[in-house]
């Protein structure tokens, strides 16, 4: 389905896009935001359109970002992009790996969890990233539906599915609407949580 999932001299890699090691804005609590370089839905409006590409981002060895979300102080991880079941075997290890430590996994995906349960029976990585998986948010981004009411939702048609106990739809950080972050270092600004800006934009000097 188009993922390019590759080995570094360090074992199982992914290609990253970017990565925030603490925020607020990309799911319940602190989390370490991964988003993955690559997606083959190419959705209209697509608000990280610099992350659509296969090539491009840095590869980063699976057992890296594993210490590095360790690290990070947080009560778990959320999977951007891009589309992270493009490179779902990766993640999938990198999903286990955090778990173990006790971190939650959140993912954003365009495709639906029907979509992904029926890719599962042909893919293990699809199978064991789901398996992995404590929220999912799902469905194409749909521009004309573009919302900021719904906290971590990007349009409206999209879904936000609990996969695991970890999680109730009680839980009053799910609820309100969505938050930006604006982060600034060297030349670029870097926005997240926000649909209508995408997660990041440059400055031109």
């Amino acid at each position: 389905m188009g993922g390019r999932e590759g080995e570094s001299e360090r074992g199982p890699s992914i290609a990253v896009a970017m990565v925030v090691p603490v925020t607020e804005a990309e799911g319940p609590g602190r989390r370490y935001a991964l988003w993955v370089q690559g997606c083959p839905l190419r959705c209209p409006g697509c608000c990280n359109p610099e992350m659509l590409e296969f090539a491009g981002g840095e590869r980063r060895s699976v057992s890296s970002l594993i210490a590095e979300a360790r690290a990070a102080e947080v009560e778990g991880v959320s999977l951007l992009g891009g589309e992270p079941f493009a490179q779902a075997a990766g993640l999938a290890m990198f999903a286990e790996g955090v778990r173990e430590a006790g971190l939650s996994v959140m993912i954003y995906s365009g495709y639906t969890l029907e979509e992904l349960r029926g890719r599962a029976r042909d893919e293990p990585g699809v199978g064991r990233l789901l398996a992995a998986c404590d929220l999912l948010v799902d469905g194409r981004f749909e521009a004309a539906q573009r919302s900021v009411r719904r906290r971590f939702i990007g349009s409206d048609n999209q879904v936000l599915h609990f996969l695991s106990e970890r999680y109730q739809a009680d839980d009053p950080r799910l609820g309100g609407g969505n938050t930006v972050e604006i982060r600034m270092r060297g030349g670029e600004i870097t926005l997240n949580g926000w649909p209508v800006l995408g997660a990041r934009t440059r400055l031109v000097r």
